[in-house]
């Protein structure tokens, strides 16, 4: 008997003795979380009036000067915290569900996503791993008040704010409680200044100083991190733009703590690694980081 012969008897006997098949994935089996939604068909026209949203992602720009070669990324945290209120849409092609999950969950957006059907099962998992962590729903923690004039060039700087994690939230007037504060058009913060989103973004870096950021990420520039926390505990989201798995980020938070639990989808909780208090900072790794991880902090 041939080797390929003797493969189907095998494959035949599995079938004859009821060997049971891989469960199929259907979008009612996933579960619904907040205010996000899924469609593998297309949008009905109510759904069509949404905003629409960026496809998530790290893309080229071909041909365009870059004093450092960090890659783009398209993120609509920004968006999502500018406008809370919004109902958003996602037309993503194959392979962006996952991602896009894990961004309206992680900015609390009001979002109906239709991905393409191959990317069901993954969607599905990362809803399930959402679900069965504990549920810590906590305010945005920040070192920058930006008072948001709703022009186009003051959501480009707060769009590279996002990106280069340098945590802010939107405020009415200058507040106290952070170490800066950002209005546009005043002296210090001029609008001609800020038709250079990246150098005024990095003059607000500069007037923050490392030393007094919240939140560092070491090792990786498609890595984008929420920070969220009351006065009894800390959570940090964290969001993989980029499209390989990354091993041992590290992450370093202003404060001390005494140890972190992260989870990370598929592999439910991990250790983190190289896990260090001092000085006033807490600083670990996050072992393996695929679309999305959760660490608490306590």
């Amino acid at each position: 008997m041939t080797r390929l012969a003797a493969l189907l008897l095998l494959a035949l006997a599995g079938v004859e003795q009821g060997t049971p098949a891989p469960a199929a994935v259907n979008q009612e089996s996933c579960p619904t979380i907040g205010t996000v939604s899924l469609s593998t068909a297309p949008l009905s026209p109510d759904q069509m009036t949404r905003e629409l949203a960026l496809v998530p992602g790290t893309v080229a720009r071909p041909g365009l000067a870059s004093p450092t070669r960090a890659p783009w990324i398209n993120t609509n945290g920004s968006r999502f915290m500018r406008k809370p209120a919004a109902r958003y849409r996602y037309e993503l092609p194959e392979g962006k569900g996952a991602l896009a999950a894990a961004e309206a969950l992680v900015y609390s957006a009001d979002a109906v996503l239709q991905i393409a059907p191959a990317d069901l099962p993954a969607v599905c998992r990362l809803l399930t791993f959402v679900k069965d962590t504990p549920a810590a729903q906590l305010p945005d923690l920040a070192d920058i008040g930006f008072v948001d004039d709703g022009s186009a060039i003051a959501g480009e700087v707060i769009n590279l704010f996002v990106r280069r994690n340098l945590l802010f939230q939107i405020v009415a007037a200058p507040q106290p409680a952070f170490p800066v504060n950002v209005k546009m058009g005043t002296p210090e913060y001029p609008v001609a200044e800020a038709g250079d989103p990246s150098a005024f973004a990095l003059k607000i870096r500069r007037q923050l100083t490392d030393e007094r950021r919240r939140m560092r990420i070491f090792g990786s520039e498609v890595v984008i991190g929420r920070l969220t926390g009351d006065g009894n505990r800390i959570r940090l989201h964290l969001l993989n733009y980029g499209n390989r798995e990354i091993a041992g980020l590290r992450v370093r938070l202003r404060g001390t703590y005494r140890g972190a639990d992260a989870f990370v989808p598929g592999q439910g909780r991990v250790d983190v690694i190289d896990f260090n208090a001092a000085d006033g900072a807490t600083e670990f790794s996050v072992p393996v980081l695929t679309t999305y991880a959760i660490v608490d902090l306590r």
